[in-house]
C-alpha cells in the first residue's frame, strides 16, 4: 500500500507518494485535493494537527532537544486561538494573553496552511493524518545529514540520505515545474515516515495529550 508524504509551498501543497521505493511527486491546490488522494493507507504533513490553548506542545521541546543545532527549524506551533486573529499584532496578543509568549514571524507565516487543515480535518480525529518533521526524518535516515538544507552541502546530504531508501532521483527529474528542491525532498522525507509508521517501526514525540479537538499534539517520523 503507498503512502503521501506532504508538505507546504506557496499556499499550496508538494506531495511525495510512496510505494515500496518507488516515488512520484505532485501538487496539489488545497488540503482538500490532499486528504482527497485515493490508495494511501497514511497521509503525513508537515504542518502542525494538535493545537494547544495553553502553552507551548511538549513535542515541539522534544523535537528541538532531539535536531540539536538544528533545532531552530521546528517553529513552536501556535496556540489554536490565533488560527481567529486579524493579523501578526494580533497572533501575538493573543499569545501572550494566553501563554505569556508572543508567536514567532515564522508560525505567523504558516497560520493560513494551519487554519486550512485544521478546518478539513473537521472532526472526530483521523488515524489516517499524522504530523512529522522532515529534519527529524533526515536525521533517522543518516547521522551526516548535518548542514542546511538550504546549503548545497545540505542538498546533498538529503538527496544521498534519500537515494538509500528510495528512487528518489528519477521523481525530482519527472517533479512538475518550479516545485523547489527543498520542498521535494521534505515532502519525500515525510513519505519515508509515513512509510515508517505504517510498517510499525516509527517513532513518536510528545506527552500523549490530545487538543480541544481530540487531536493528538505529537510529532512523528
Amino acid at each position: 500500500m503507498a503512502v503521501l508524504g506532504v508538505d507546504g509551498w506557496r499556499n499550496r501543497w508538494v506531495g511525495a507518494r510512496l510505494e515500496g521505493r518507488s516515488v512520484e511527486i505532485a501538487v496539489f491546490e488545497d488540503v482538500t485535493a490532499v486528504l482527497d488522494v485515493p490508495d494511501v493507507e497514511l497521509i503525513a504533513i508537515d504542518m502542525p494537527v494538535g493545537l494547544s490553548e495553553t502553552g507551548r506542545r511538549v513535542c515541539d521541546d522534544e523535537a528541538r532537544k532531539r535536531l540539536g543545532r538544528a533545532g531552530s527549524s521546528v517553529f513552536p506551533a501556535p496556540l489554536r486561538q490565533v488560527l481567529d486573529a486579524d493579523d501578526y499584532a494580533d497572533a501575538c496578543r493573543i499569545s501572550v494573553a494566553a501563554s505569556t509568549k508572543a508567536l514567532s514571524k515564522q508560525a505567523w507565516n504558516l497560520v493560513p496552511s494551519i487554519r486550512q487543515l485544521d478546518e478539513a480535518l473537521g472532526t472526530p480525529p483521523t488515524e489516517r493524518i499524522v504530523e512529522v518533521h522532515p529534519e527529524l526524518a533526515f536525521r533517522r535516515m543518516d547521522l551526516r545529514v548535518t548542514d542546511p538544507k538550504v546549503t548545497a552541502r545540505g542538498t546533498m546530504q538529503r538527496l544521498t540520505a534519500l537515494c538509500g531508501v528510495m528512487d528518489v532521483e528519477r521523481a525530482l527529474t519527472e517533479a512538475p515545474p518550479l516545485v523547489p528542491m527543498v520542498d521535494a525532498l521534505d515532502a519525500c522525507a515525510a513519505a519515508w515516515s509515513a512509510q515508517r509508521l505504517v510498517a510499525g517501526r516509527g517513532e513518536r514525540l510528545g506527552d500523549g495529550a490530545l487538543d480541544g479537538r481530540g487531536r493528538p499534539m505529537r510529532i512523528c517520523f
